[in-house]
């Protein structure tokens, strides 16, 4: 199956519970199909620079916010394997995604020792202006596995369910695997409905029906927000300040 590079889209999330999982995809059935990769793991390392200032300024919620990751599918990757180096950019509610596609080992090479990989042009432009800007590093791995669904009258309306939230901070090497700690007090399933145009009735009318809402979610955020909450005393918690001065939120949304 070919993958995009390129996407401008908007993106919704919705938590699940186990119940909910099993009836949207029961549902679902009629209208859409399963991809080619059936279930699948997704393994990422999210870029930041030593003040965390990508994913801090994402949990404000500004109108504007970005992401860079390295991203690999399957249990590991292999210095040969597709990866992907992703810009990932939201703005006013729509999310646009441009990406650099080559081997593993070229791409994880640039974004540890700063080797300008062979594939150059545009997207490798943007990106490496990015990272010399903000001096951004490698700073988290974050795995889980992913079902993913397209639309039987419209391919590009998808529909996506990711669990088993995992993550690590050492041994940042997609190579090694998709280990590591799970997220606590993560929702069964996060369903994510991507679409270039307007959610189809049907869905609309089932999640109605299901009554299950629209709501907001971050993998990264949540881990991130987590880590912070742990180092600072439970007293303080509730008004725990970030280096902005922006309340940390305890539910977290972004």
């Amino acid at each position: 199956m070919a993958y995009a590079n390129t996407f401008k889209r908007r993106e919704m999330k919705f938590l699940l519970d186990e119940e909910q999982y099993g009836t949207l995809r029961e549902r679902i059935s009629e209208f859409m199909t399963e991809d080619d990769f059936g279930k699948h793991t997704i393994l990422n390392i999210y870029l930041d620079n030593r003040n965390n200032d990508l994913i801090r300024t994402s949990l404000g919620k500004p109108a504007y916010r970005e992401k860079l990751r390295l991203r690999s599918y399957g249990q590991k990757a292999e210095d040969g394997s597709a990866a992907f180096l992703e810009i990932k950019k939201k703005f006013r509610g729509i999310t646009y995604k441009r990406r650099l596609e080559l081997s593993y080992k070229e791409l994880h090479d640039y974004i540890t020792d700063g080797i300008p990989p062979s594939g150059r042009g545009q997207v490798f432009e943007e990106i490496d202006y990015m990272i010399r800007r903000m001096s951004l590093k490698p700073k988290i791995v974050i795995c889980y596995d992913r079902e993913a669904y397209y639309g039987n009258d419209d391919k590009e309306f998808r529909l996506t369910f990711d669990g088993n939230i995992r993550f690590r901070r050492s041994d940042l090497d997609l190579r090694s695997g998709a280990y590591g700690e799970y997220l606590s007090a993560q929702p069964f399933t996060v369903m994510e409905v991507k679409s270039a145009g307007a959610i189809p009735l049907w869905l609309v009318s089932i999640l109605s029906e299901q009554k299950i809402y629209c709501g907001s979610f971050s993998k990264y955020g949540t881990i991130f927000a987590a880590e912070v909450r742990r180092k600072i005393p439970a007293s303080q918690r509730e008004t725990a300040k970030n280096h902005d001065g922006n309340l940390i939120p305890q539910k977290i949304q972004t």
